[in-house]
């Protein structure tokens, strides 16, 4: 155990400067949205159309550009936002992503957030065969 332990908000502030964050009706045209809820999450509460869905569990062994196990759907280059439900392990996520070398950032608030400011949603498709983490955008 570290002799001086860091809070959680030290540690999503931290990680917060270190990425970038949109609101929800902000988030880059060009901008590749990845989605990291559970599976159970987006079926219950629908999923960002055009969305792709890479697990929390798997994200950085899908969007690391040096991975052997990269989502074919990425080249490497693009920014990628990912969204959570409420933009907390987004968060944390993003600045992870950034080590390896990923453009990643965030969206403010989640899916929540998203939902709340009217943005489109559709029912959440059944999962894709193979590796999870690999399908095609919603």
């Amino acid at each position: 155990m570290p002799d001086v332990a860091v809070t959680l908000e030290e540690m999503l502030a931290d990680a917060r400067a270190r990425i970038r964050r949109y609101r929800p009706a902000e988030v880059p045209a060009q901008a590749t949205i990845v989605d990291i809820r559970s599976r159970d999450a987006r079926e219950r509460a629908g999923a960002v159309p055009g969305a792709l869905h890479i697990p929390r569990t798997v994200l950085e062994w899908r969007l690391a550009p040096a991975s052997d196990s990269r989502t074919p759907h990425l080249d490497g280059g693009e920014e990628v936002v990912l969204i959570c439900d409420e933009g907390y392990s987004s968060s944390l996520a993003a600045a992870t992503l950034r080590e390896p070398g990923v453009d990643a950032g965030d969206v403010i608030g989640g899916f929540e957030a998203w939902l709340a400011a009217g943005l489109p949603v559709k029912p959440a498709p059944p999962p894709p065969p193979g590796l999870r983490g690999t399908g095609p955008p919603d």
